[in-house]
């Protein structure tokens, strides 16, 4: 799924890293930073010859761009690449080596010629649906930090009218691909609530430990990339704002996303709060549980909707099993489908000062991540519906999560 106006249609990883303490790798990125800013500088200047208005906006009128360009622009640790040295390492961009493509452009998987490093390489396409403005934020959000939960950027390209971007390699592919894409193969509830609460630990780092915050903006499957053991990283920063701060509430912006994630809130006003990224963190999670994709036309008109398609369930706690991935065939913990509703539900919440804040979900699904589930020694649901019996112990009173 590419990236898009939320409201404008559907939803279509040598040279090692910088070490701050070693001079000569100060130097290395001193020169880094200095390439970007000189790349911007060109980039700008050609893009306004081109499309002034579009980079008038994405560029010279972005108030927050330019305070979070001023913040970072010293802090890149990421390598600076020629051209030469990435074409090496995917052998000329060779299609066997290619991996994908989304909004920015191709991605392809190559080894470093210095450190023999498997990454990946995503190559810019001109024409795309994402640009320089993109380009930058990505290399300005990345290139200064390291999360566990966050992709890390090893290098970028900014030579001539090349740009490019070298990230680890991460080999399970996207949350998606397991979800969605043809060869799926069925991730156990285990594994769906570490991803879960993988995922919302680097929305935690976005939020409330990056300085200045982060919003996201483009929290989606395709955007979950899976390392060994199915670790969970976020990826493709390009859409990201500084966040408000100070008495601030929001961010007013043009409103971008991917449909079906895209806060109803943020996409009727163009006002972006750290509530904006909870809503499609909702979304994410109820792709987790149920399987289902945030938009599918596939579906008749009424269920295309994954979030309208759940709403009406969320108020009827004998209907909860009608939300789980069929692939699981059963194999879930009811008390703990229960309590990932429940999040899921509070995150969706159409207003957003009923939505939680990022640090109580975390603290939700690492809880739920550390209930390990074990279908040889506890029940499996028949046709995914719980028993009687098997309900959790819940409050008779409560008959509804919204």
């Amino acid at each position: 799924m590419g990236c898009f106006p939320c409201l404008g249609g559907s939803n279509k990883q040598s040279k090692k890293k910088i070490n701050s303490s070693n001079n000569q790798n100060n130097d290395q990125a001193d020169s880094a930073a200095d390439t970007l800013e000189t790349t911007l500088n060109d980039d700008v200047k050609n893009e306004e010859s081109k499309k002034a208005v579009d980079q008038s906006v994405a560029v010279q009128q972005d108030t927050n761009y330019k305070v979070d360009r001023d913040v970072r622009m010293d802090a890149i640790k990421a390598t600076s690449f020629t051209f030469k040295e990435l074409q090496y390492a995917t052998e000329n961009f060779k299609p066997d080596n290619f991996l994908g493509e989304g909004g920015f452009g191709k991605v392809f998987k190559g080894i470093l010629k210095d450190t023999a490093q498997v990454v990946a390489i995503k190559q810019l396409d001109r024409n795309g649906g994402q640009g320089i403005r993109e380009f930058v934020v990505e290399v300005m959000t990345l290139g200064s930090v390291d999360h566990p939960n966050l992709v890390k950027l090893i290098g970028f390209c900014a030579e001539g009218d090349q740009r490019l971007l070298v990230y680890e390699f991460m080999p399970l592919g996207s949350l998606d691909d397991h979800l969605h894409g043809p060869r799926r193969r069925p991730i156990d509830w285990n594994t769906r609530m570490k991803i879960a609460a993988g995922a919302a630990c680097g929305l935690e780092y976005l939020h409330d430990k990056m300085n200045p915050p982060v919003i996201y903006r483009d929290l989606k499957s395709s955007n979950i990339l899976l390392g060994e053991d199915y670790y969970p990283k976020l990826s493709d920063f390009g859409l990201a704002k500084v966040g408000p701060t100070g008495d601030d509430t929001h961010v007013s912006t043009r409103v971008m996303g991917t449909y079906g994630y895209c806060a109803p809130d943020y996409a009727m006003t163009g006002q972006l709060t750290f509530k904006s990224d909870i809503y499609s963190f909702g979304v994410l999670l109820l792709e987790i549980i149920t399987g289902r994709k945030a938009i599918d036309f596939s579906k008749r008109s009424r269920d295309q909707n994954l979030v309208a398609w759940a709403r009406p369930l969320f108020r009827d706690r004998k209907k909860f099993y009608q939300m789980v991935d069929p692939v699981l065939q059963g194999q879930y913990p009811v008390k703990g489908l229960y309590q990932a509703l429940s999040v899921a539900a509070m995150c969706v919440q159409e207003e957003p000062s009923l939505r939680p804040l990022v640090a109580d979900v975390v603290k939700a699904l690492d809880y739920l991540a550390s209930q390990t589930y074990d279908p040889q020694t506890q029940r499996v649901q028949n046709s995914g519906r719980p028993t009687p019996s098997h309900r959790p112990d819940v409050n008779d009173n409560e008959q509804n999560v919204s």
